[in-house]
């Protein structure tokens, strides 16, 4: 071969190189963060997506406790006649009180996860894929174990104050949050507050693992379709692969999180009291009402909540993490 020829086919062989490239935007990583803002602005912005978001958690809620299926719009309709406005919001306060301390946990785990993580497979000599997949699976697993800490007893208090709109569905009435929490520490004790944890775990890790690992490849697919090295489209590259991990987790997760809902807010009578159900009836009763498909009441309401509220929190995310960037000195 001529050496012209030589060069031509090099130049040939560089160009199909570069155009295989996915060009991304530039990750953020946790060393990077100025740690006091990144917090300080977390809480505010998240609580104002929660605020936004919970009256869908209600229906989810309602519906998977309910003993006979029940639609949104029905739901909907009774809370607004029932109860107002105030019937989509009962045990917001209690859950927003949660949330801080819970979020500032799981951005915590998710961050530091992911850097040590993603260091350690580009040691391995991992591809780039893998790399990225593995650390966020691992970050998510982490950091939802981290939160449930804090979340799994702000879901047995807000939750039950969520359902008492409906007679058929509590027994106990409460006035508020405090009021809850007195009320469960006098009847189960401590423990009373942690009731499904080992379940919450169960949903939370496997979901976030899996909503975190096909983030990261649905964005990276979609990118790779761009072709931009601009970033431009960050955005409605982000919601499209937050809806996409969305669906996936909600499938796999939905049957363990409806039996850990109906764990912390329904109760078995027995001789006139009342005490916590265990799982096998919790199973038993729910296959009892509509077999397998019981399983997954209130899909529709979790596929919405969670598409809406990752992609909300993930574009918040990332537009936390920009503005608490430390400023280069």
């Amino acid at each position: 071969m001529s050496l012209g020829a030589l060069i031509k086919e090099e130049k040939r062989a560089a160009t199909t190189s570069s155009s295989s490239q996915v060009h991304m935007p530039k990750d953020i990583d946790w060393q990077m963060l100025d740690k006091p803002r990144f917090f300080f602005l977390g809480a505010a912005l998240f609580s104002g997506v929660s605020t936004a978001l919970y009256p869908i958690l209600v229906l989810k809620t309602r519906q998977q406790v309910s003993p006979t299926r029940i639609s949104c719009a029905n739901i909907s309709l009774a809370i607004a006649r029932l109860e107002g406005l105030k019937g989509f919001y009962k045990g917001f306060g209690t859950s927003l009180l949660g949330t801080i301390p819970a979020r500032a946990l799981y951005m915590t785990a998710l961050e530091i996860t992911k850097s040590c993580v993603g260091q350690a497979t580009v040691r391995l000599g991992l591809s780039d894929t893998t790399s990225m997949a593995v650390a966020n699976g691992a970050a998510g697993l982490a950091s939802a174990v981290a939160a449930q800490v804090v979340w799994t007893p702000v879901d047995v208090v807000s939750q039950r104050l969520m359902v008492q709109g409906d007679v058929s569905l509590s027994s106990c009435r409460y006035t508020n949050g405090f009021d809850a929490f007195r009320k469960i520490l006098c009847t189960d004790g401590p423990r009373g507050f942690y009731r499904g944890f080992g379940l919450s775990i169960l949903t939370y890790a496997p979901s976030n693992a899996v909503w975190w690992a096909s983030y990261s490849l649905a964005q990276k697919s979609i990118w790779s379709r761009l072709k931009r090295q601009d970033g431009g489209g960050s955005v409605v590259v982000q919601a499209l692969s937050a809806v996409t991990a969305s669906g996936c987790s909600a499938l796999i997760t939905m049957p363990v999180d409806t039996i850990k809902t109906r764990l912390q807010v329904l109760d078995a009578e027995e001789n006139g009291r009342r005490r916590a159900m265990t799982v096998m009836q919790t199973v038993k009763s729910l296959l009892r009402e509509g077999g397998f498909g019981a399983c997954y009441r209130g899909l529709g309401p979790r596929w919405v909540s969670m598409s809406m509220s990752a992609t909300t929190m993930i574009t918040t995310y990332e537009f936390l993490k920009r503005l608490a960037v430390k400023k280069q000195t």
